[in-house]
């Protein structure tokens, strides 16, 4: 019998919005324990935004950035490398902030690798928080809610979008 949060074959990892409250109190609070007090939460978008934001509000930081990273095209579709899509972030002036960065799974771990390295010099301090980590992942999150080989069924992402992405998929109009 599958525990809570897989389906009964064991092909996936389903995080049911019910169980997305119970995750998130349970990184918040593994967070607020190690005495990491961030001055900022960045949102790696898009899986991110939900996670981070929730996070913003039971760390009690309301200041949250978001940064646009495309890697992830499909199930184990990505790009070659990770790409920050713009509006890019700027990280002026912020050389004594604590940073939190967050996101929904660090799979391969190159995302994180990369915000966190982007982030890493400009900034007092970055560290990482995921709900999901993934044995195969190059990079080890500060936070992790659950570890899992499964392909994660996410309550914002698992079902059909209502619109259809604009020809090309561009986020932003090139200029």
């Amino acid at each position: 019998m599958a525990g809570p949060g897989t389906d009964p074959d064991d092909k996936y990892e389903i995080l049911t919005w019910s169980l997305f409250g119970e995750a998130i109190k349970e990184l918040a609070a593994s967070v607020a324990a190690s005495g990491y007090q961030p001055d900022i939460i960045l949102a790696i978008a898009r899986g991110g935004l939900i996670p981070a934001g929730t996070l913003g509000y039971m760390l009690s930081v309301k200041n949250t950035f978001t940064m646009n990273v495309e890697y992830c095209t499909g199930v184990d579709e990505r790009l070659d490398v990770p790409v920050i899509l713009p509006p890019y972030l700027d990280l002026v002036d912020l050389e004594d902030r604590q940073f939190l960065v967050v996101d929904d799974v660090a799979d391969t771990g190159h995302t994180l690798e990369m915000v966190q390295a982007f982030c890493a010099p400009k900034v007092a301090e970055v560290r990482t928080a995921v709900l999901y980590h993934k044995p195969q992942s190059v990079f080890r999150p500060d936070y992790v809610w659950r570890r899992t080989d499964r392909w994660i069924l996410f309550p914002w992402s698992s079902e059909d979008p209502v619109a259809q992405p604009k020809q090309g998929g561009a986020a932003v109009p090139e200029k």
